[in-house]
């Protein structure tokens, strides 16, 4: 079993997010903006991070990078799911230092072996 926090702020979505990752035996932790994401994660230290680009207050960009600027997380594999499809959002969460990046809507079988890859099962 893994630790997953998830940071996004749609309520459906996280509901969906939930169940399919608890079905698969993940413990999961949520927040709904970028700034309790990056929070949660140094207090939580989680073994893989969900993170939505469009968030509340800093978005998935700037909480992955700074994420990815702390020594006690950057080792934590980050996947950007997000309804932006564009090539430049993909090439910013690249840089922003995303470890893997899927499109809305979530194909949560291809999402599901992306975890299990980062995770190393």
């Amino acid at each position: 079993m893994a630790k997953i926090l998830l940071v996004e702020d749609d309520a459906i979505l996280v509901e969906m997010y939930q169940a399919k990752f608890e079905l698969e035996g993940h413990e999961v932790r949520v927040a709904t903006n970028g700034e309790e994401g990056v929070d949660w994660a140094k207090t939580l230290l989680p073994d893989l991070i969900v993170m939505d680009l469009r968030l509340p207050g800093i978005d998935g960009w700037e909480a992955t990078r700074r994420l990815k600027s702390q020594p006690e997380t950057k080792h934590i594999p980050i996947i950007v799911v997000t309804a932006d499809t564009s090539e430049k959002s993909r090439e910013r969460a690249f840089a922003a230092g995303c470890d893997e990046f899927e499109t809305k809507p979530v194909n949560f079988e291809k999402l599901i072996k992306t975890i299990h890859s980062l995770l190393g099962r």
